[in-house]
């Protein structure tokens, strides 16, 4: 039931991203395209921070990606998935930033900062213990730096397991161990929260 209600939320969010699309590419409508924006801004930065390590500079490498969009808006509706589109090139674009600032060849997914957002806020969280709460987030806090932005990237941005794929040129499987590591260590601090108050 759970499931099912995730993928129909995703689904809804996919098509509501598809319609803004068509309509910044078709009707050139500044309110969707300001709508868009505004639905990815924070997370594209947060995203980007982690890899030049200056928010400042990761606001202006978003809105840069976002200007070349509008100024590409005819083109827009050949994008199969716009949503990744806009990490693949907000990524490329802070790894150009980066190694202009640093003079560094390439950045890894280990030398990535990344600050998860908020753990799901689903009705089970509300009924959590204040406790609980604190272990998961200290248990993601604590998850090395790739299966951190893994997790990240598909749970709080509900992004698909090829897609995380793709946009840190890793393997699918690579992406689902990864994930398995962070649930496995989220699932040990719940535990001892539970053990503590049995």
């Amino acid at each position: 039931m759970v499931h099912e209600r995730l993928l129909l939320n995703k689904e809804k969010a996919y098509q509501k991203i598809r319609d803004l699309q068509r309509r910044i590419a078709v009707y050139e409508d500044e309110s969707a395209y300001k709508e868009l924006f505004f639905q990815f801004f924070n997370t594209l930065t947060r995203f980007s921070t982690g890899i030049v390590h200056s928010g400042e500079t990761a606001e202006e490498i978003v809105s840069d990606v976002f200007i070349q969009l509008w100024k590409d808006r005819t083109k827009l509706e050949q994008i199969q998935d716009l949503q990744l589109y806009l990490f693949i090139a907000v990524k490329n674009n802070s790894l150009r930033a980066s190694r202009q600032q640093q003079k560094k060849g390439t950045l890894s997914v280990e030398e990535m900062q990344v600050e998860l957002e908020s753990t799901y806020l689903d009705p089970a969280q509300k009924i959590m213990s204040a406790e609980a709460l604190q272990s998961i987030h200290t248990a993601i806090n604590n998850l090395p730096p790739r299966a951190k932005l893994i997790f990240k990237l598909a749970k709080e941005d509900k992004m698909r397991y090829k897609d995380i794929a793709n946009l840190l040129d890793i393997s699918v499987k690579t992406v689902d161990n990864q994930l398995s590591i962070a649930i496995r260590k989220i699932a040990v601090a719940i535990g001892s929260v539970v053990r503590k108050k049995s």
